[in-house]
Parts: C-alpha cells; structure tokens; sequence
C-alpha cells in the first residue's frame, strides 16, 4: 500500500507549474511554436497526460495494436486569411495532418475532419472550404471517414477553425523518432524555406512581388515514402517545420536527442522573394513557418542517396544539405553565417506571425 501523501505534496502537485507572475493568462505566443508553447508541453501537457507514446514528442503517436503499428495525429487550422494564394484552410488542415503523420513514416489511412463554424459565415465561403479539403483528401488518396461541426456566435469563431486527425500504417522496419538523432547525422531540408509564412504575410500587408508568392502546402507523404524505400533504416528523423520553422524543429530535436547540431547559413535555401521580404519586415526565415517542407535526418553514408531520391520530386527538387549532428554543445543549435561567425540559434519567446497555420 502506498503512503499518504502530505498536505505539502497534495499543493504541490495541484499546482500550476507554469509561473503564474509570469504567465497569468494565455498568450498569442503560447501557440507560435516557440519557448512559450515549448513551457506549455513540457510543464502542463506532458505531466498531465504522461505515457509513452506521448513522451517521443513526435509530430504524432506510434500505437501497436493487434500486431499492426499505427501512426495517430492530429492537428487544428486557425489560419487568417482562410484563403490565400495557393490554398486555403481546406487544403492545409488534409495536407497538414497527412504530412504529420508521413512524419511518422506511417502511410495515411484515414482522416476525421471537425469544424467550427462562426454565425454569419457566408455558405459560399464554407461549400469552398468543404470542397477543398475533398480535392485535398482525393489527391492523396485517403478519406475523410468522420467528423463534427459547431456553430458558436457572431464574433466568437473568426469565420472557420478546422481540426484533421488521422490515422495510418508504419511499415515493418521503419523507426523513426526525434530521439534517434546521433553524432554524425546529416540534416537534409527539402527545400526553400518561408515560403507559407511569408505568403500568408505577404497577403495581409499588401507586399507585391514581380510574381505572386503562393504558399508551399503540399501532402509530402508519397516523396516520403519513395525515401524510406530506398533509405530504410539510414533515416532516422523526420519533422515538418510548421509553426517555429526550421529554428524551432531542430532546437526540439537537439533537445530531445541530446545532441548538438550546426548548420550553415549558406546551405540554407531560400528564393530572393522570401528573402527580399524577410529583410523588409525584419523576420530571420529560419523561424517563418512551412507547409510543404520536411527536415531529413538520416545516417551520413547515406546522405547522397537520400538527396538524390528527394531531387527527384517536384516537391523537393530544391533539396539541400544544410548542417550535421554533433556530439558538442548537447542541446543546441549553432548557425555558422555567411561571414563566417558563429551564433546560438535559440528558440523565440514571442510570437513572430500569429495565425498563419
């Protein structure tokens, strides 16, 4: 029988263990994928609803259930505007569950949709957004097999929230976590960076470019399969750079791993639009968030091959080596820049662009 805990440790474990002086309310920034959200995972999340599958911290849960291994996600759409060029909270809330869940080297199965409609949302606006997410869902190949919808009133919902949750299957002798991670790795991206961040962005400010800057959404499930098939075991971590972009998605795993990790600046691709805009509004693309883009960590005598399999994609042509797993500095990401310093890339505190995903 297990003894009574005291008076001293019952207040102590119903207390929040986030700084209330600090944090006494919600911010924007708790959902930016930064520190703040970091602080809300690791010290009310995880504690709260502690058990394996939940402590990879991966972009969903690996399940084994009657023999077969099971990948489970899901993700929700607050995205401002909900349309934009090149796609719309439809298309990014299918594209964005399939891809956490190709993440997880699971092949996607099935998807739930939930939405939450605001009163005096135009019918047009959502027939389009319900629409979207069946071309979505159809080009993938995977169907939209459940679902909810509720109504809340006029100036409470911001026209539409969307939640996708899926499910799918990981192949025998595919493991793949943020855990696995180790010195001598080398991190592939697999393409330009910023591009669905600084779209979104681009939109709201009324920012013109020579040629319209559309966002990256895109399904990455099939490029990650011909990856895996050809890569196996040599891949070791897969993410997608969402909310936080690349900055956040390897700050998380340097943590998780522990392990050290440097890139260089040089490597990193970015197109001059992106560029050109991120120096106009002072945003660093590493922390821009993506769509269509995935972070690669695979065992370096395979670094080659999976480059080359990943060119072959309309998707990742632009694909690039851009750092190496280390075993210095546990924990960290380090930057080498063009000039040839060296800085701490850290995760933000505040939030850089709110509702853009």
């Amino acid at each position: 029988m297990s003894e009574k805990k005291s008076l001293g440790e019952k207040l102590t474990a119903m207390a929040c263990p986030i700084p209330i002086s600090e944090h006494p309310s919600v911010l924007m920034a708790h959902g930016g994928g930064g520190r703040l959200t970091q602080m809300l995972i690791e010290r009310i999340f995880v504690p709260s609803f502690d058990n394996a599958p939940l402590r990879e911290l991966h972009d969903g849960a690996r399940l084994d259930v009657a023999g077969a291994r099971l990948a489970f996600s899901t993700d929700s759409f607050v995205i401002r505007p909900i349309f934009f060029p090149g796609g719309d909270i439809g298309s990014l809330a299918v594209h964005g569950t399939v891809n956490d869940l190709a993440m997880c080297g699971a092949r996607p199965l099935a998807l739930s949709s939930a939405l939450i409609l605001e009163e005096g949302l135009p019918m047009e606006d959502l027939w389009r957004v319900v629409r979207s997410m069946e071309a979505a869902a159809r080009a993938v190949g995977v169907p939209i097999v459940t679902g909810d919808t509720k109504v809340v009133e006029h100036g409470k919902g911001d026209g539409v929230y969307v939640n996708v949750s899926g499910i799918g299957v990981v192949p025998a002798g595919i493991d793949i976590s943020p855990r696995k991670a180790v010195p001598g790795d080398v991190i592939i991206v697999s393409g330009e960076i910023a591009v669905h961040g600084i779209a979104i962005l681009s939109l709201r400010e009324g920012l013109e470019f020579e040629t319209t800057l559309e966002s990256d959404t895109a399904p990455l499930h099939e490029m990650v399969s011909a990856l895996l098939a050809e890569a196996g075991d040599a891949v070791h971590v897969l993410r997608d750079p969402t909310r936080g972009g690349v900055a956040s998605v390897l700050h998380e795993i340097a943590g998780q791993a522990r392990v050290g990790i440097r890139i260089s600046e040089e490597a990193i691709p970015v197109a001059e639009e992106v560029r050109g805009a991120c120096e106009i509004l002072g945003l660093d693309p590493l922390y821009v968030a993506n769509e269509g883009k995935m972070i690669a960590i695979v065992a370096k005598e395979e670094a080659d091959r999976a480059l080359a399999v990943l060119r072959t994609n309309a998707l990742g042509r632009f694909a690039a080596v851009i750092g190496e797993v280390v075993a210095e500095h546990p924990g960290d990401v380090v930057l080498r820049s063009r000039v040839g310093g060296l800085r701490v890339v850290d995760l933000l505190t505040g939030e850089q662009l709110p509702r853009i995903c």
